[in-house]
C-alpha cells in the first residue's frame, strides 16, 4: 500500500505517466486560452457573429464562454497542478506532503483504537456465557462477525458447502467458550486423505456402512462388508462407533450433519466423493487480524447462536 506506484513502476513508466499527465494539463491550458474570446457586441445593424451552424432556422452564436465558466476551468487546471505537487500522482513522485495510503490508514486505526478500546476492554472482562446475554454487546459483535466471518459462514451464520453451520449444535472442534476462542485464535486445519487405495468396491461398502451409522437407507450386506474396512481404516479419526473426535476435528458420522454435501446432492454421493478424493479444510487464525478483545466478543456471539 505504501508508495504503491513507486514500488511497481519502472523509471520509463514513471516518466511516461508524468509526461502524459502534465502534457494533458498543458494542452487543456493552451486550448482554454487559445480559444478565449472577448465579449462581443452587435454591430450597428444589430448583427452578431455566428459559428455558421444552424438547425431548424436556429443559428448558433459565436459567443465566448461565460466568465464564471472560464474561471472555473482555470481553477480546475490550477487545482490539478497544486494537487500533483502535494500528493502522489506523477509516477514515482511522492508529493511534498509525503502522504501515503498506509500512513492515513494507520492514523485512522489509531484514532479508532483510542476511541473504542475502552469499550472492548469492558466486554473482555465479562465471561463469554454472560456476555452472550448482553444485547448491546451482541450487536457490536455481529458487526465484527459480518465484516470478518460472513464471507465463509454466511451473514446468517448457517455456513455452506465446506463451511460449518454455526447455529446448530454440531461442532467439529467443540462448542464450549474455550473451544470457540481457541478456534478463533489459532485457526483450524482439517484434512482427510483420499482412500482410493481401497478400491471402488470397498469404498462403496464403507459408504453403505457410514450411511447405516446415521440411520439412513443403506444396503445391509454391503454395510456389513464395509464395517470391517471402517474398523481397520477409519477408527483412528472417527472412533470405533463413528462418533468423531473433536480434538482433531473428525466429524461425527452418527448424526445427520454433512459438511460437504452440495445442494441437491445425495448423502451417499457426498460420502463417495469424500472417500475417493479426501477433504482439506482451513480456517485462518483471526486473532492477528482483529485482536484478542474482538475475538472474545465474536466468540460470545458465535456461542450465542447455538444456545
Amino acid at each position: 500500500m505504501n508508495n504503491l506506484w513507486g514500488d511497481s513502476l519502472s523509471g520509463f513508466w514513471s516518466a511516461w505517466i508524468i509526461v502524459i499527465t502534465l502534457g494533458t494539463i498543458s494542452f487543456c491550458w493552451w486550448l482554454l486560452f487559445a480559444n478565449r474570446k472577448t465579449d462581443k457586441v452587435p454591430d450597428a445593424e444589430g448583427n452578431v457573429d455566428t459559428t455558421g451552424h444552424a438547425a431548424d432556422e436556429i443559428e448558433e452564436y459565436d459567443n465566448p464562454l461565460p466568465r464564471w465558466w472560464f474561471m472555473l476551468y482555470v481553477g480546475t487546471c490550477v487545482f490539478a497542478v497544486a494537487y500533483l505537487l502535494l500528493y502522489p500522482g506523477l509516477g514515482n513522485y511522492l508529493g511534498v506532503l509525503g502522504w501515503t495510503q498506509e500512513s492515513q490508514w494507520e492514523d485512522e486505526v489509531q484514532v479508532a483504537q483510542e476511541r473504542y478500546a475502552p469499550i472492548f476492554d469492558k466486554y473482555n472482562a465479562v465471561p463469554i456465557p454472560e456476555l452472550a446475554q448482553d444485547t448491546e454487546a451482541m450487536q457490536v459483535a455481529e458487526r465484527i462477525y459480518l465484516n470478518n466471518c460472513a464471507l465463509c459462514h454466511g451473514s446468517n451464520a448457517q455456513g455452506g458447502y465446506g463451511f460449518p453451520n454455526l447455529t446448530d449444535d454440531s461442532w467439529l472442534y467443540g462448542g464450549s467458550p474455550e473451544d470457540i476462542v481457541a478456534t478463533l485464535n489459532n485457526g483450524r486445519n482439517g484434512l482427510m486423505p483420499s482412500w482410493q487405495q481401497l478400491g471402488d468396491a470397498n469404498i462403496q461398502n464403507v459408504t453403505q456402512y457410514v450411511l447405516s451409522l446415521s440411520g439412513l437407507d443403506h444396503d445391509e450386506q454391503a454395510a456389513g462388508q464395509g464395517e470391517s474396512i471402517f474398523q481397520a481404516s477409519c477408527v483412528a479419526c472417527h472412533g470405533p462407533e463413528g462418533k468423531g473426535n473433536q480434538a482433531i476435528g473428525a466429524p461425527n458420522l452418527t448424526d445427520d450433519y454433512w459438511l460437504y454435501r452440495q445442494p441437491g446432492q445425495s448423502v451417499e454421493d457426498s460420502i463417495l466423493h469424500t472417500l475417493r478424493n479426501g477433504r482439506n479444510g482451513h480456517m485462518p487464525a483471526q486473532a492477528a487480524y482483529i485482536g484478542d478483545n474482538k475475538v472474545h466478543l465474536v466468540a460470545a456471539y458465535v456461542y450465542s447462536l447455538s444456545q
